[in-house]
């Protein structure tokens, strides 16, 4: 079924129940979730206090740490920062439709993305932030590949279901965004409204901020009409250019100033996921609320004086080795999770499509197959321990696959295979590869079955779902 006869099914309610999709009645008695998909940039698996860091000060994620789910092993879905982003919106690998890394390709319209869903089912969406998944303008330059050399990657948010934007092709500096911290000029990326123009009041200061300020009356306006909403709020903290300002500069005194720019942006960022629990919890929404928190990948620099942590694991952003994938990850939801765990499962990115229509109660695969994502509503009800399928990875040279305990890693294009025992060895020290040949031989198999697959998916023929073998 392509994207544009599921999304009638979903209009059309239960008469999609004819074509396989389990999909409610308008009037049964069942309250949906409220969705934010909270995401940083560049954030490291060590840059939050609640994962051990000496010196950042990240208290609203230390709560939510301590009030919902933690995921020990939650992992980004690229080591880069475009595939993550699709991967969240899809369920799909961006192997499967082109977004190999960051500035290729855009979002295709025969993708099946989260906010289409949502819409069809009565939500309001809102998208605020870094896109990353297209250009958002045909006609004047803006930021990487916006205007009219970079037509053919014309893919903005609004058209990918999107109701409300305040969003940026790419990055911006994360403090005065619309100023080269370097030059004093206009740094080239804009913020652009869902209509197609341009943002130009409230853009000075802490740039997590200005975000959210577009945000909170986005949350009001859904609260107040008792109508379900999707949030995806992608912060550009803590990206290049990295800067801070203010108080969140000055808590920092002492540090490097790379540091403590880094560290500053970070905490202003925690601030307003802190100010943003506080405002669902005044409009009375927050038991119902899925409210998630991630990273797109891990840390930038490919050195240990870099600012980013990633904890001792092994690797940054670009690698496929834990410390460019694995990164923090957090779940709030009251009404489901009432009670704080820690979660050892693997979990990913690409998890949130099938996880959330399944908390909405529709059956997400009834677009693009396959959906390389699985349904975490079992461990969130606390149902379940271990994921019941590998995590497939492929960025440029390297691909790896992720089960329960052991991983298989390559960085010569599959010519061969390191493998590690996550459980035992999450630094990735010991390549246990000659002491378990067999091992490496059955996950290489599987993981070139899914690269397979992927590669059916992006020349739009039969591809094979990695659960089916």
């Amino acid at each position: 079924m392509n994207r544009r006869a599921f999304l009638r099914c979903l209009a059309a309610g239960p008469a999609a129940a004819a074509l396989g999709l389990p999909i409610r009645a308008a009037g049964a008695a069942r309250s949906v979730p409220n969705i934010i998909l909270c995401m940083a940039d560049d954030l490291g698996w060590g840059d939050t206090g609640y994962n051990g860091h000496p010196v950042l000060r990240t208290p609203t994620l230390d709560e939510m740490a301590r009030a919902g789910i933690r995921f020990n092993r939650f992992y980004s879905a690229a080591p880069v920062c475009s595939p993550t982003r699709g991967s969240c919106l899809t369920g799909r690998h961006p192997y499967r439709y082109g977004i190999f890394s960051a500035n290729v390709g855009h979002m295709r319209p025969e993708e099946l993305t989260l906010a289409e869903v949502l819409k069809q089912k009565g939500y309001a969406t809102g998208h605020f932030g870094k896109w990353h998944l297209g250009t958002l303008t045909k006609t004047v330059k803006d930021s990487n590949r916006g205007g009219p050399d970079g037509a053919d990657h014309y893919s903005p948010p609004w058209e990918n279901g999107f109701d409300v934007c305040f969003s940026t092709e790419a990055k911006v500096p994360t403090w005065d965004p619309m100023i080269d911290p370097e030059t004093g000029k206009a740094y080239g990326t804009r913020y652009w409204r869902e209509d197609g123009s341009i943002v130009d009041d409230n853009l000075e200061g802490d740039d997590s901020r200005i975000i959210m300020d577009r945000v909170i009356p986005f949350v009001r306006r859904g609260a107040e009409a008792k109508r379900p909403f999707l949030a995806v709020i992608w912060f550009h903290a803590s990206h290049m250019p990295v800067v801070a300002g203010g108080k969140y500069l000055a808590m920092y005194e002492g540090q490097s100033e790379e540091y403590a720019h880094y560290y500053g942006c970070i905490t202003a960022m925690d601030e307003q996921v802190g100010r943003l629990r506080q405002e669902l919890r005044a409009l009375g929404v927050a038991e119902n609320t899925m409210l998630w928190f991630c990273s797109d990948n891990g840390p930038e620099g490919q050195s240990d004086d870099s600012p980013g942590a990633t904890a001792g694991l092994r690797g940054r952003k670009r690698d496929l080795f834990e410390g460019g994938i694995r990164v923090p990850g957090l779940l709030e939801w009251p009404a489901q999770a009432s009670r704080p765990f820690t979660s050892d499962a693997p979990c990913c990115t690409s998890d949130f499509f099938p996880t959330i229509c399944s908390a909405v109660g529709i059956d997400g695969t009834g677009g693009p197959k396959p959906v390389d994502g699985i349904d975490l509503m079992p461990l969130i009800k606390g149902r379940m321990t271990k994921r019941p399928r590998p995590i497939a990875f492929e960025s440029g040279q390297q691909a790896a696959l992720v089960d329960n305990r052991y991983k298989i890693i390559s960085t010569d294009e599959g010519k061969t295979y390191m493998l590690f025992d996550i459980d035992a060895d999450p630094g990735e020290k010991e390549d246990l590869a000659d002491k378990k040949p067999e091992m490496v031989l059955a996950m290489r198999k599987q993981l070139e079955t899914w690269q397979a697959s992927c590669k059916d998916s992006r020349n739009a023929g039969t591809a094979t779902d990695m659960s089916q073998g």
